[in-house]
């Protein structure tokens, strides 16, 4: 699900942000490279909310506390992941970029910078441990999630936004049922959580946690087009789809901005969109935030409602904070009750590798984006490239039932950035949203 970087090992597999070898296009900024602004209409939604008043708690690996566009947009955070350097360090860029979409100032860059889609709101850094290159995810990765969500439902966070995932057929049922009750409880006291469902929907479209979870909001990822992208998983678990194509946000590469693609960056959007219609409707409960986005999302047109393609649709604040409609109950979830959870087997087409043994993950660094210049090429790490590997340490778990393989969570990295851009990610047509202009028309999909 991470929105730029994957790292991992074995059945784990967080979700996969792809990264692009593309060049930026010379004549633009940062800024005017972020096609999503435009397509949401965010300018004009800017008019109304921008999000202010409202936390928005990203979990992830790790900070860049002086990035230009996030100077004064972290609140004081807490490092759950046991690793030296405290929260504001970081072993990739990525939950600088998953901030930087939710909450990006664009002062970086002489004011040209990168923007997030609420940068009125404000963000509660908590670090997990996701891994690097060369390194292994804490087992505990699911324990550590739990905790950061405990963590930010005191803090006073409205929003939950979980860009990580681990592969069900790995993680220990304990680890998921205890995380199972904790998001219970957060939203029990009307906090949302939403969290990637993953980019490995080519990949046998294995669930993940805890984007799988009833009580998560899972996001799958659209393009600019209005179509979802072939890496993006599919299921019961899929409430939204959102932009999570080609995005440019701050990271901590040279250039300081990156271009990603994958469910980490469209779940950013999402929770942004939350922190936008809560900020204007500060009186709303969660049920009644998430009820709005969910009635004013671009459905199918074939009645059906919602499918296990796009969820319930495209997420839409701009319709949101125009025409919300009814909010209902403030005490009734929106979501579906008695929903089936989706299998924790891969489907018939993915191979669950054999215990103890390991398998290849690519590890790619991003791609820099400089503005008015060419993307610069991918600097090489050491251990770095699509060849590399994490080993999966094997194990066996005493109980009633043995499990086999102590495997330590994936952390989601992007795709090779040697594989051709369009073998990775083949947009599937939205049933719903077969217009075909460029962005930003009028009636593109995310604003209409």
């Amino acid at each position: 699900m991470r929105a730029r970087w994957l790292v991992g090992s074995g059945a784990l597999s967080l979700l996969v942000l792809g990264l692009t070898a593309e060049s930026a296009v010379a004549e633009d900024t940062i800024r005017q490279q972020q096609w999503h602004l435009e397509a949401m209409h965010a300018p004009e939604m800017w008019k109304a909310s921008k999000g202010q008043g409202v936390t928005v708690a990203v979990i992830d690996g790790g900070f860049r506390f002086d990035h230009p566009d996030l100077e004064g947009q972290f609140l004081p955070g807490k490092d759950f992941s046991g690793s030296p350097g405290g929260v504001g360090s970081f072993a990739d860029g990525h939950g600088t970029g998953i901030s930087s979409l939710i909450a990006g100032t664009g002062k970086g860059n002489v004011g040209t910078g990168a923007q997030g889609l609420a940068p009125g709101a404000k963000i509660l850094p908590l670090k997990i441990n996701t891994g690097k290159v060369g390194s292994l995810v804490s087992t505990d990765f699911l324990g550590q999630i739990g905790q950061a969500v405990n963590y930010a439902v005191d803090q006073g966070a409205k929003v939950i936004n979980i860009s990580q995932g681990i592969d069900a057929v790995t993680a220990f049922p304990t680890d998921v049922a205890k995380l199972n009750g904790i998001i219970a409880a957060a939203r029990d006291k009307g906090v949302l959580v939403f969290a990637s469902v993953g980019n490995e929907a080519e990949k046998g479209n294995p669930v993940e946690y805890p984007g799988a979870l009833p009580g998560v909001v899972g996001v799958g990822a659209s393009d600019r087009n209005g179509t979802v992208t072939a890496e993006s998983e599919r299921g019961p678990q899929v409430v939204f789809v959102a932009p999570g194509m080609d995005m440019i946000a701050a990271c901590t590469s040279p250039t300081g901005y990156c271009k990603s693609h994958g469910t980490s960056d469209s779940t950013a959007m999402v929770s942004a969109s939350a922190a936008l219609v809560w900020a204007a409707h500060p009186d709303w409960t969660g049920n009644q935030v998430l009820r709005v986005l969910i009635n004013t999302a671009g459905k199918a047109n074939d009645g059906s409602g919602r499918n296990d393609l796009i969820g319930f649709g495209a997420v839409r604040p701009r319709i949101a904070l125009t025409a919300p409609g009814d909010p209902g109950p403030a005490n009734v979830s929106p979501l579906p009750v008695g929903t089936p959870a989706p299998s924790g087997a891969p489907s018939p087409s993915a191979s669950a590798p054999a215990a103890g043994s390991a398998v290849p993950v690519p590890v790619e660094t991003p791609t820099d984006v400089a503005a008015g210049a060419p993307s610069a090429q991918p600097k090489a790490e050491a251990s770095s490239g699509s060849g590399s590997v994490l080993p999966v340490v094997a194990g066996v778990v005493a109980g009633l039932v043995l499990v086999a393989g102590v495997v330590f969570a994936v952390v989601r990295r992007r795709k090779s950035v040697a594989q051709p851009e369009a073998a990775q990610v083949q947009p599937v047509p939205l049933p719903h949203l077969p217009y075909q202009p460029p962005v930003p028309p009028e009636d593109n999909p995310y604003a209409r």
